[in-house]
């Protein structure tokens, strides 16, 4: 068990492309946060050596438009630092890209297609309240 829980919630009605582009987006953010949560490189019984992966497990939720932005505010409000993904990033090409049109948006209208977060596990699950595990 851990003390933690890193959980990413998906809007439920995203085409499933987007939805894994977004996952690993977002898994990037946290794994950027946490370098501590990457484990040793895995080997084969050949002796192929291959990338380290995530030591903890990571949930998976869905929720729809409404619920997410009432998680992204509740995660504000506590001071939990996320990665987040808005609706108009599907629409850029690149890094900076994302990043200005990013900029252009404030927690009050920001269309969050995404969010992931770890910390600590009863505050991860009061923050992703009305969540559901991803089908």
């Amino acid at each position: 068990m851990f003390d933690t829980k890193f959980a990413i919630v998906l809007q439920d009605d995203l085409p499933v492309w987007q939805k894994l582009n977004v996952t690993a987006f977002l898994t990037s953010g946290i794994v950027a946060q946490y370098r501590d949560i990457i484990g040793e490189p895995y080997r084969d019984r050949a002796g192929n050596i291959y990338n380290p992966l995530s030591i903890q497990p990571i949930i998976v939720l869905s929720a729809d438009r409404s619920t997410l932005t009432a998680i992204h505010r509740r995660a504000l409000e506590r001071g939990v630092t996320t990665s987040l993904y808005v609706d108009e990033m599907f629409s850029t090409g690149h890094d900076a890209a994302n990043r200005a049109v990013f900029a252009e948006f404030a927690p009050d209208d920001a269309k969050v297609v995404g969010i992931a977060l770890r910390a600590e596990r009863k505050l991860v699950d009061k923050i992703t309240k009305g969540a559901r595990m991803h089908p």
